[in-house]
């Protein structure tokens, strides 16, 4: 895919905007950081040439102005919701964060536990990260947020919550996921400074929407889409139309928080910094797009990729027909369909030929590569191993793996360890093959094309097994698939 994005730019031109507005507060500032810190994979697809880790890179650049406080709903740790993109608990990736965040030699403060209810669940989680050595706050449910603003800036309201001790310039504010309660730690933290004396403002840090491309822009839709399951809604921002007769995108959660920070500043400062919720904003994304047109494809492709994730999640049970339906509207919007994406017509074809299940792979060349199911070989596994052949120059009749390889495998998987599926998982061929290529140069010359697998389109006809899923996410592939499995059963493992 033709790069969209000047990364090198974007981390000075971040980091630039980040310290003139720690400057305009006098040198303390609340950074709600929104969106992945770390691993930003869904910018890296819609901004080609977007680093996963450009983020934390920038950070990395203001390090010794830099404290981390990490936020965790209270109810988030007692229905131990999962990160979908990890498959851990929310309590278990403030672990992950921390150390992440230690590994780029970034100071983490405290983690605050909102909506604190003093359940036991949540009250042995705190004990727990305290026995870790962490400073552990406890901020409250106030009743009417975010509409009850007198109750909200009042004694009742923020004042009850913990005053976190920081030591920083920058206090980066961020979270596991959505809906932690970053911008109420923010703002809370902003009521309690101000009763120490000290004068503190405030930014939010979102990538997406991005306020300075248009609202109906694919790479904007891209983000309502990866969103759908919160029921994000990207808008014009009516305060920021209102006040300097300029349109930028926001979306709906911010525009109806807006007025409790606005009221939160006159009630400290006598005055606003702040005319609109983009003002409130460091984003720079905007301003580092160096090909709209690639940008706008990849949104696009973005869009799908949603659409199918969504009929997956709405067949095993885990999301609902609105979902896609809204998906449906954004594809819409955006101009594209499931016809955009090369490798859903091949695999479809490929499966409906053989009466089994196929995969489909488009290569950077944009040649589509299939796979069938075979005695040897699953699908993917097959369209895998065709993959790299076609990119090594291989020739098709040349096998990269012996069944005299393969086989004994298979028996192992089947007879000594009681599985019920013979075939490979797909990190299983490839470690294989990786044994092959100590004594064969066609298996050689294969396994040097696997770095270029990442960020190509996968398809396939049925849903995966977690295993081939993740391993398809480590080498960065983009999966989707058709909404079924390949048997009738009840319990997929």
């Amino acid at each position: 895919m033709k790069q969209a994005f000047d990364n090198d730019k974007y981390l000075q031109m971040q980091s630039e905007r980040i310290r003139e507005r720690i400057g305009q507060f006098g040198g303390k500032l609340y950074m709600e950081f929104g969106g992945k810190l770390f691993d930003d994979y869904h910018a890296s697809r819609v901004l080609p040439g977007f680093q996963p880790d450009s983020k934390i890179r920038m950070l990395t650049q203001l390090k010794e102005d830099v404290e981390i406080v990490i936020v965790i709903n209270s109810g988030d740790i007692e229905k131990n919701k999962v990160r979908g993109d990890l498959g851990i608990t929310y309590d278990m990736d403030v672990l992950r964060l921390i150390d992440a965040f230690h590994g780029y030699g970034l100071y983490v403060g405290s983690v605050v536990l909102t909506r604190y209810d003093g359940t036991e669940q949540v009250v042995a989680y705190q004990k727990k990260l305290e026995a870790l050595g962490l400073k552990v706050y406890r901020h409250y449910s106030i009743p009417g947020y975010p509409s009850n603003i007198p109750l909200i800036i009042s004694e009742e309201g923020y004042g009850k919550n913990e005053y976190i001790e920081t030591k920083h310039s920058l206090v980066v504010v961020t979270a596991p996921g959505p809906g932690s309660g970053k911008m109420a730690v923010c703002l809370s933290q902003l009521y309690h400074e101000n009763r120490h004396g000290v004068k503190a403002g405030y930014a939010k840090f979102e990538t997406f929407p991005i306020w300075n491309i248009p609202l109906q822009h694919p790479v904007n839709l891209a983000y309502e889409a990866a969103t759908v399951d919160l029921a994000d809604m990207n808008m014009i921002d009516p305060y920021h139309l209102e006040a300097y007769g300029e349109t930028t995108v926001n979306y709906n959660r911010d525009v109806a928080v807006f007025p409790v920070l606005n009221t939160m500043f006159k009630t400290i400062y006598g005055n606003s910094p702040y005319k609109s919720p983009t003002d409130m904003g460091v984003n720079m994304a905007g301003n580092c797009i160096i090909d709209d047109e690639a940008a706008q494809a990849a949104g696009r492709q973005e869009i799908i990729r949603r659409y199918y994730k969504e009929l997956c999640e709405v067949r095993k049970g885990e999301s609902s027909q609105d979902r896609v339906d809204t998906l449906e509207i954004l594809m819409q919007k955006a101009g594209c369909s499931i016809q955009d994406r090369p490798a859903v017509a091949a695999a479809n074809l490929k499966a409906e030929l053989t009466g089994a299940p196929a995969a489909a792979i488009e290569l950077p060349d944009g040649q589509v590569v299939t796979g069938k199911t075979s005695a040897l070989m699953g699908a993917t596994s097959a369209m895998l191993m065709n993959a790299l052949k076609t990119m090594a120059g291989v020739p098709d009749e040349i096998d990269l793996i012996s069944p005299s390889i393969i086989e004994p495998i298979q028996n192992l998987k089947v007879q000594q360890l009681g599985g019920h599926n013979p075939h490979l998982h797909v990190g299983e061929i490839l470690i294989a093959l990786t044994i092959c290529a100590a004594t064969d140069e066609h298996a050689k010359a294969a396994l040097e094309q696997v770095d270029k697998l990442r960020g190509l389109e996968v398809h396939s006809t049925v849903i995966l097994s977690p295993v081939d899923e993740s391993t398809f996410h480590k080498l960065g592939v983009n999966l989707t698939c058709e909404p079924k499995y390949q048997t009738k059963k009840l319990f997929h493992g």
